[in-house]
């Protein structure tokens, strides 16, 4: 018999022959150790969760607190399971020791082995933040910090930073000092069809924005480059961990993008930080038809329906059906003749809480008026209540006349009637001149382009479902039914419990009958996940939205805590008055700022001639700094140049990594071979995307005014690398 082979130890360092020297013992071995220890946890931890998991999902699904509370540790467990699943060892992002000597590793989720041993803190908790605001001049109780680079489960680099003079002395001992820091390192990495994860090298001020808390309204403003997404998506995972009202019972979190091809550019990051349950979408895909309307094909129409305008004619536009009739009406029933006065037709209209949608309230204005009836009647709360009750609902007459005072109402014909009848619009907007009327009437009134949609989001927020009432009713039926078969069921348990304590008795209490009652009950309700309300929403771009749109958020999230993170030099339409001025027109009345100057993706190459487009239309654009160089000048030719421009830069780049973008050429189409590497976009659609090649095409073409500046602006300060700017001979 053979001797067994001892175990082979693999190493979870995998470090080029360039840097060798970074490979030696005294450097990894303490890691090393970290890592088996780290592996045995989470192959145990991966075990133990996949059997919880499948014992959640074996117990029944229930109702009421308890199918919510099973569903979210459902969604936690497999939340946590997918980020286990997806990262080994790799969920480390780099170790700290302080100056007590403590070595702190940090990860994307917290872990601990067995015995309680903290094998990784999670890089959201208080205990983490030195990692990302440690600085030279701040070490915040740090001797040094260490940033990993994983490739494929293995470190295919590392760096190590020291921040004291005693760290430095002893660096030849535990560290690798050297002249290129992680973030900087990684800042010349190529980019892919997805963003790039940079977790693990959050600079301070990036951090610091990440960290604050929600209250109120955040405004993160930044110049390109600056790590504006960057911040919104990691503030989203980090106010997820750090406030657990966001988690339970307030709406978790609304991300707004830009654009679909943004949302596609951006949709793993969140995952990669074990949040898997945000909702993203763009501000016309809050409505159904955000994704199939065209464009506001005339521009002085689309800026009339930017402003607010529109959305508070819903207002008196709903109003106007709310009204109590001015004349009584004869109520008929076997019992007597009641007369309804317009006194009494003005209480039942007022009795509604104002808050209710015009067509769920119309069952709350109805039962106050039979109440009134009934009260006339003098059966308000006699026997016969009931009879007259049901005679009182079944009165043609007084239907009909409810039907015309109160009618159902269907927000499609609402907003077209705005559209289509220039006395209602009048009536509606009595600030708009005849000429701003004139302008935005048309023969077809539902022909929706994308400027309408605020509006129409309004009313259908203002009117309500026309079916909520018949759904309610058909729920209160299956529970009065479930009740009756409950009651015959708990009185023949009862009338069989032949012992001593009776213990079947207790089920006629109120609670326990309910929840049975609750649990029997099979008709769910239909709600839309993106109407809200949210505890918070995260918006990026936020220099487009006009003042309609904004009240589509505004509506969504009635606490008012949002974080706003945008450019106001790449508003394509303009952007003159200061962030606090902006935000305090559309409704958000207290609002923080915090800036971000430091441009960590465009070469200063780039930046050199990006930075006079933008400024001379805005002298006062917020242009941030580069902080690299890439060693490569904007290269300036003529459009025949194209192809051989994309072919060469594929043929530098043949093992598939890297993006580029050609910009103003929307006829071109990519090499078959690099479809997945080449695009042709624009600049519209290219904001919160970068490249590693920018292609522009006859940027002159792109307009004049602040709109075409803008356009050129974006469209370079896409590149991480290279730019090219190819005119017409």
């Amino acid at each position: 018999m053979k001797p067994t082979a001892p175990p082979v130890h693999t190493s979870v360092f995998s470090l080029p022959d360039r840097i060798a020297a970074k490979a030696l013992p005294r450097l990894i071995a303490d890691d090393e150790a970290h890592f088996s220890d780290l592996a045995a946890t989470l192959r145990e931890r991966l075990a133990e969760d996949s059997q919880r998991l499948a014992a959640l999902r074996r117990q029944p699904r229930g109702t009421g607190e308890y199918a919510l509370e099973r569903d979210a540790n459902i969604r936690r467990l497999s939340s946590r399971l997918r980020l286990l699943e997806r990262f080994g060892v790799d969920l480390t992002l780099g170790r700290m020791v302080t100056t007590t000597g403590q070595t702190v590793y940090l990860g994307r989720m917290g872990l601990s082995d067995g015995s309680g041993r903290r094998l990784l803190v999670d890089w959201r908790s208080p205990a983490a933040k030195p990692f990302f605001s440690a600085t030279h001049a701040h070490p915040n109780g740090l001797v040094s910090r260490r940033r990993y680079r994983w490739t494929r489960g293995s470190v295919t680099d590392y760096w190590d930073e020291v921040f004291t003079p005693e760290g430095l002395a002893d660096a030849g001992r535990g560290a690798a000092l050297d002249d290129q820091s992680a973030f900087i390192a990684s800042l010349g990495t190529h980019r892919t069809s997805r963003m790039r994860d940079v977790l693990g090298t959050i600079q301070a001020d990036q951090d610091a924005i990440i960290r604050a808390g929600s209250r109120g309204a955040l405004v993160v403003d930044g110049g390109p480059g600056t790590g504006k997404t960057v911040v919104a998506l990691h503030r989203t995972a980090h106010l997820l961990y750090a406030e657990e009202s966001l988690r339970r019972g307030s709406g978790g979190i609304l991300f707004v993008g830009p654009h679909e091809p943004y949302l596609a550019y951006v949709a793993d990051v969140l995952p990669s930080l074990g949040e898997d349950g945000v909702l993203t979408t763009t501000v016309l895909g809050l409505v159904p038809e955000g994704g199939t309307v065209p464009a506001e094909p005339d521009g002085a129409v689309a800026a009339l329906k930017a402003r607010r305008d529109l959305v508070d004619a819903v207002e008196p536009a709903v109003g106007l059906y709310e009204e109590a009739p001015r004349e009584g009406l004869l109520v008929t029933t076997p019992w007597d003749e009641v007369w309804l006065s317009a006194e009494d037709w003005a209480e039942a209209f007022s009795g509604r809480d104002p808050s209710t949608p015009h067509n769920e309230a119309r069952e709350e204005v109805w039962a106050v008026l039979l109440e009134i009836l009934l009260e006339q009647h003098g059966m308000d709360e006699a026997p016969g209540a009931e009879a007259v009750r049901a005679a009182l609902e079944a009165n043609e007459g007084l239907r009909e006349a409810f039907a015309r005072a109160w009618p159902l109402l269907q927000a499609d014909q609402i907003v077209g009637d705005l559209f289509t009848v220039p006395a209602y619009l009048r009536h509606c907007a009595p600030t708009w001149t005849e000429d701003e009327v004139r302008a935005v009437q048309r023969t077809e009134p539902q022909a929706w382009t994308a400027a309408d949609l605020p509006i129409l989001d309004a009313a259908r927020r203002r009117i309500g479902d026309p079916r909520a009432g018949q759904r309610r009713r058909r729920r209160e039926r299956a529970q009065a039914d479930q009740a009756a078969v409950m009651d015959r069921v708990i009185d023949e348990l009862v009338a069989a419990d032949d012992s001593d304590l009776m213990e079947m008795t207790s089920l006629r209490t109120a609670d326990i009958r309910e929840r049975l009652v609750e649990q029997g009950t099979t008709i769910p309700e239909v709600r839309d996940p993106l109407a809200g309300p949210f505890g918070h929403i995260v918006v990026d771009e936020a220099q487009e939205l006009t003042d309609a749109e904004w009240q589509m958020l505004l509506a969504r999230c009635p606490s008012g805590s949002f974080t706003i993170v945008g450019d106001r030099a790449q508003a394509r339409h303009g952007f003159t008055e200061t962030w606090g001025e902006r935000l305090d027109r559309v409704g958000h009345h207290h609002v923080d700022l915090s800036a971000l100057s430091v441009n960590y993706r465009t070469p200063r190459e780039v930046m050199a001639e990006a930075a006079p487009v933008i400024r001379q239309v805005l002298p006062d654009a917020n242009v941030p700094t580069s902080v690299r160089d890439a060693g490569v000048p904007v290269h300036h030719g003529t459009v025949d140049e194209l192809d051989g421009v994309v072919r060469a830069w594929m043929d530098e780049n043949p093992t598939g990594e890297g993006t580029a973008a050609v910009m103003g050429a929307p006829e071109y189409e990519s090499p078959v071979e690099a479809r997945d590497r080449v695009r042709s976009i624009s600049p519209v659609l290219a904001k919160g995307l970068e490249f590693d090649l920018v292609v522009l095409v006859n940027p002159g073409r792109f307009g004049a005014g602040v709109t075409g500046a803008v356009d050129r602006y974006v469209a370079m300060t896409r590149s991480t690398h290279r730019l090219v700017v190819l005119e017409q001979d």
